[in-house]
């Protein structure tokens, strides 16, 4: 039996870093958009989600079983004739300058970034609830992201330094250069509960497909919820994992 809602990261998920979804991926989603309920949950803003995803998608598919939550779950938009916000836990514009402040101590002390180089495009961008520090910046080049810290260690001392910095917020790595913050509580499981109550549906009747549920990864977190997961490494795991999905509908 096919899950209520089936619940998607985006990048190296549906699929690579910053990259719009392939058609067979298009395709997929569209199928199972007419079976079941269907959540997209990552640290990029909704224009992201919008060119990534919602915009290689065929038209004519129903959009009002399509749930999006941007900025790590920092917000959930459904479709009623239009996108609209459920809820946005934004932040203040005191907090974001304590972040921004915070992250730019950050790239100074630890010897991580290389700011010799120059940066593709903004290293620090506020998001709405989630300020963002991409170490290579927001429009670096795939193949340099999945290049410069494939283990995670650096991430893992950018995220350390700034949770000492900002211990009121929630700190947590995000896609291959970056490291997001919100609103303390406010990431991944907490999006996971919020669509579960808003849709009036347990946890445990969902499923959360995502390429970073090991310890550390950044889908980690929505463990604690009960939901069940499936762990991928690429789109192609996911689109494998979609078709057995389909077929048991």
């Amino acid at each position: 039996m096919i899950p209520s809602v089936v619940m998607f990261d985006i990048d190296k998920t549906l699929a690579r870093s910053k990259s719009d979804i392939e058609p067979a991926m298009s395709e997929a989603l569209a199928r199972l958009l007419i079976a079941t309920k269907v959540g997209i949950i990552s640290g990029g803003k909704l224009q992201q989600f919008m060119k990534q995803v919602v915009g290689k998608l065929p038209p004519g598919i129903p959009l009002f079983n399509l749930y999006l939550l941007p900025t790590s779950g920092g917000a959930l938009y459904e479709y009623r004739n239009a996108w609209s916000p459920v809820y946005q836990e934004l932040l203040e514009a005191d907090e974001v300058e304590k972040i921004r402040t915070a992250m730019e101590d950050v790239i100074e002390t630890c010897s991580v970034i290389d700011r010799s180089h120059a940066s593709y495009g903004d290293r620090i961008e506020s998001r709405g609830p989630q300020v963002t520090l991409s170490a290579l910046g927001q429009q670096a080049p795939v193949a340099e992201k999945e290049a410069w810290d494939p283990v995670g260690t650096k991430r893992e001392i950018l995220r350390a330094a700034l949770a000492s910095r900002l211990p009121e917020f929630d700190v947590k790595r995000g896609g291959a250069t970056s490291i997001d913050v919100t609103k303390r509580g406010v990431n991944k499981a907490f999006g996971v509960r919020k669509l579960s109550e808003h849709l009036s549906i347990p946890v445990a009747s969902m499923l959360y497909v995502g390429d970073a549920l090991a310890p550390g990864g950044n889908d980690e977190v929505v463990k604690e919820t009960g939901i069940p997961t499936r762990s991928v490494l690429d789109p192609d795991e996911t689109l494998l994992v979609i078709e057995g999905l389909l077929n048991n509908a």
